[in-house]
């Protein structure tokens, strides 16, 4: 392990209990990349406490850092799963949120199939694709508006839960609430609010 590298494993086994929205045996992989600064690793930690906290299932979280806590490149790989996760770390997944040039040159290729690509449309260029659901948000863009360019990560995540079905909203919701700060609650809210929107306003859910 590169010493310049923080790699943390954290391992959130108290799930299954009875809110299973997964088919039997399901796991689902979900890869989150950009830089330090852009609450990628929060981004992570959040969805596996909405699976685990509040929809009831079992999820690991994996974590890397580049060289630099801020700005360097970063990583999150969360397993999510309706039994305990025998094996915490993400192959190839089944989705991706990529928020910066760099995390999509480096990960952006990296995906199942007719898996889904969540993207910051204002950070990342990309070429046509046809292997994958690729769905642009302006997350940066929308968190500008909303007067804090930091929840853009909440953004994401209002886009993923509205079309990832292997973390409810309501649960995503709820995770991130009992996240951040007590007076953050209400930009937080109104971000996630955002990125629902965005996707039930310009993307069409099956």
């Amino acid at each position: 392990m590169c010493p310049k590298a923080l790699r943390k494993l954290m391992s959130v086994m108290w799930g299954g209990a009875g809110f299973a929205y997964l088919s039997p045996a399901m796991r689902q992989e979900i890869r989150f990349a950009g830089f330090g600064g852009q609450g990628i690793i929060s981004a992570g930690r959040i969805t596996g406490r909405a699976a685990v906290l509040h929809d009831g299932k079992h999820a690991v979280l994996f974590q890397s850092y580049g060289p630099e806590a801020r700005g360097g490149a970063c990583s999150a790989e969360v397993v999510v799963a309706n039994r305990p996760v025998d094996y915490p770390r993400v192959g190839v997944p089944d989705a991706a949120v990529v928020m910066s040039q760099e995390a999509y040159e480096k990960f952006g290729r990296d995906i199942k199939p007719g898996g889904l690509l969540l993207l910051d449309k204002d950070l990342v260029e990309h070429e046509p694709r046809d292997d994958v659901r690729v769905v642009e948000v302006p997350a940066t863009r929308i968190a500008e508006e909303l007067g804090r360019r930091i929840v853009a990560n909440v953004v994401m995540l209002g886009a993923l839960a509205a079309l990832w079905p292997a973390i409810s909203k309501d649960a995503m919701l709820a995770a991130i609430l009992g996240a951040v700060p007590p007076h953050t609650r209400d930009l937080n809210k109104k971000a996630f609010e955002a990125g629902v929107k965005y996707v039930e306003e310009n993307v069409h859910v099956s």
